[in-house]
């Protein structure tokens, strides 16, 4: 054994007692031979000049790893590889310890560092595990909320301190040491919500998302505009959310990062929740709040790339172990990062089993999986000679495919009540499709081609949205090709981009009314909906990470009446069928009046499978007030269920009373009742009893 510091090293197991002799020409190295003793964790005892301390010898403990996780580790199928992998604490042959496994299959040698050995690279030399790749110790008397991090020898060169990829929590950034964490500590709250989400079918379900940077939703300005922790936004969040009548929350990514300036979607650490908030049991308690108040929980996860930051994954064992080793294909050229090889079967194990752990540790109840469209194409942001073709000589990336379709395999297989949304902005067909048919296997996919045209048409002077119709119907002729959740997310109010409110043109009333008119559309058209923090009540200013959303005007003026319309569609959508059962059924939508672009007016019908009455959406896009003939699927009284021009709303009151149809059949509809349109206004409206009089 090596011990540099000791004069002399006694070894006791049992009974038997042997004092180990000093290597006269390998300093600090003591060796020797106990025979006949039961094979029991010895202890050394250490003598200094100073005195004498005694501790049980890591290398009496045999390793904590059996031949099947080897097998299965080697094979790229250990689904649960977080629960070998990493540091654990646990019970050994008796002795309570931590079981550290890390995967370096071309190192020369790994050791142990941290404050179990005050920080010494010659204490605790790590054992390979042979064609593995794995390196393994069980360091008695470590524990939870230890620091520690792997030194790594190369083939070739110096050696060098990385994290731990499977660490469980880490140091506050820019710290950047990994921490012992006890996963199972935490007792959770939410079984009423898991078990009925279990019973739950997503696609024919209400799915409305508020996305969140928990960094900047809400901050303590008196307190040096701190962050909040996790269990400081949890019930605030909870609060906020119920209030609104989101769904779900969607959070941007809260997987352990270098640099918040990347809003997460740099990740150092996949199995580690940032500690810029709190800590992986703080975090429980925020999705466990959540979940209490029936609000399911999404995370931004990101497979794609990681950063080059020299502690963290890339060159982990001095090669290219986790990223492709060819530039071509290894490094991204618009964010500076590494790109997974996920030709690799323990790259693409550790990313499935990630998605399980997020899923299983931590009662996500989804994933939103960032950049699918930069894993797909080899050729993504590259110009002609900077990317390699696959073997048959094409663009698409082959290996990404397989691992995509055996990520959402997987997750269907373990947690068939779990989302997994991908952020696709190209063509790419059959995205959320079953693998076993030739699709990716997500269960929804953003529309980006919807939200890029409905702004670039929200942002247009009323004038001018004649000659740009089209860009409001388009999306009615693709829009049961997947599974699409409509966003309206970070990316577009960032980058000089505008918030929602400034992107719309006119005065300070005409603003808002189109923002009010571009929600009620949202919200009316086939598809789940994703809206922004900060989106609900009109954020003037473009998001800033570094500084909490501009509550002061949240609850003044039109800035509440847009956040009361918010909360309103959200509670007539999850309350009508007709709005949220046939997202994904041809059948449920239906053009009435497309063809009205003088006027700037569209009609259409929802209606859902099982709902008891359908939602005709009449829309107007002129700031202008007119009368207008719609027509309507059946006889009987009408009346408008919604208006975004309510003066509740901050609108200027254009309503209607309830109308007899006529039995005059119009733009195909069999009846019809003339109605006074609002000026940049939406109303739905449903079928109603008669009037009382």
């Amino acid at each position: 054994m090596l011990r540099p510091d000791a004069r002399a090293v006694p070894v006791h197991a049992g009974e038997r007692s042997l004092e180990l002799t000093p290597r006269t020409d390998f300093p600090g190295i003591f060796e020797g031979t106990l025979q006949g003793a039961t094979p029991v964790p010895w202890e050394l005892e250490l003598r200094f000049d100073g005195g004498s301390t005694r501790e049980k010898d890591p290398y009496a403990f045999l390793p904590t790893l059996g031949p099947a996780d080897l097998h299965f580790v080697g094979e790229g199928r250990h689904r649960r590889l977080w629960e070998r992998l990493g540091a654990h604490p646990l019970v050994h042959q008796g002795v309570s310890g931590v079981a550290f496994v890390v995967w370096a299959p071309n190192a020369q040698h790994v050791a142990l560092v941290g404050d179990f050995n005050f920080w010494s690279d010659q204490r605790h030399p790590m054992r390979s595990l042979g064609p593995s790749g794995l390196w393994e110790l069980f360091i008695p008397g470590a524990t939870a909320g230890q620091r520690y991090k792997f030194l790594v020898t190369p083939q070739r060169g110096d050696a060098f301190l990385k994290a731990d990829p499977l660490a469980f929590r880490t140091e506050v950034p820019p710290l950047s040491a990994s921490v012992v964490h006890e996963l199972g500590d935490y007792q959770w709250r939410d079984g009423d919500w898991l078990a009925a989400r279990a019973t739950h079918d997503a696609r024919h379900r209400p799915l409305s998302i508020y996305e969140v940077h928990l960094g900047s939703w809400m901050r303590e300005p008196s307190e040096g505009n701190r962050c909040l922790t996790y269990r400081e936004l949890a019930p605030r969040l909870a609060d906020w959310v119920h209030r609104m009548g989101f769904t779900h929350v969607e959070l941007l990514p809260v997987a352990e990062h270098p640099f918040g300036g990347s809003w997460g979607y740099q990740v150092s650490g996949y199995y580690a929740p940032t500690a810029r908030f709190g800590t992986p049991d703080d975090f429980r308690y925020l999705v466990d709040t959540l979940h209490q108040r029936g609000i399911g929980v999404l995370v931004d996860w990101v497979p794609a790339h990681f950063p080059r930051d020299a502690w963290a994954l890339g060159q982990f064992d001095g090669t290219a172990l986790y990223e492709h080793e060819d530039p071509r294909r290894g490094a991204h050229p618009d964010w500076g990062t590494l790109i997974f090889n996920f030709g690799r079967n323990e790259v693409r194990n550790f990313l499935v089993a990630n998605a399980l752990f997020w899923l299983e540790q931590y009662h996500v109840d989804g994933l939103r999986v960032d950049a699918v469209a930069s894993m797909l194409y080899l050729d993504y942001s590259r110009k002609e000679g900077e990317w390699l073709p696959n073997q048959h000589g094409g663009r698409e990336n082959e290996e990404a495919i397989t691992f995509l379709r055996e990520l959402n395999t997987a997750v269907k297989a373990a947690h068939p009540d779990a989302l997994v949304i991908a952020e696709e902005s190209t063509s790419w067909p059959r995205v959320s499709r079953p693998a076993r048919e030739g699709g990716l296997g997500f269960s929804h996919k953003w529309n980006m081609g919807w939200m890029h045209d409905t702004l670039s048409y929200f942002e247009k002077e009323p004038i001018y949205r004649k000659h740009h119709h089209h860009q409001l119907t388009f999306g009615s002729t693709y829009a049961y090709t997947e599974d699409f959740v409509l966003p309206l997310s970070h990316d577009e109010v960032v980058h000089g981009k505008k918030s929602l409110l400034s992107k719309m043109p006119g005065d300070d009333w005409q603003k808002f009314a189109n923002l009010r008119a571009l929600y009620a559309f949202m919200w009316a058209h086939p598809g789940k909906k994703l809206l922004f923090m900060g989106g609900e009540f009109g954020q003037v200013t473009e998001w800033n990470h570094d500084a909490q959303l501009p509550w002061d005007i949240a609850q003044v003026d039109r800035h509440a009446g847009l956040a009361r319309l918010v909360a309103r569609l959200n509670e007539l959508y999850r309350a009508e069928g007709a709005l949220f059962e046939s997202d994904f059924w041809p059948p449920g939508f239906q053009w009435i009046q497309a063809d009205a672009a003088e006027e700037n007016v569209y009609v259409f019908v929802r209606r859902g499978r099982n709902a008891w009455r359908e939602v005709v959406c009449v829309m107007s896009l002129s700031p202008v007030v007119r009368e207008w003939r719609v027509g309507v699927p059946a006889g009987g009284w009408w009346q408008e269920l919604l208006t975004t021009d309510a003066v509740q709303f901050g609108g200027s009151g254009v309503v209607n009373q309830p109308l007899k149809a006529e039995a005059r059949p119009h733009d195909g509809q069999p009846g019809s009742i003339v109605v006074r349109l609002p000026p940049l206004g939406v109303a739905w409206w449903v079928p109603a009893d008669e009037p009382v009089r």
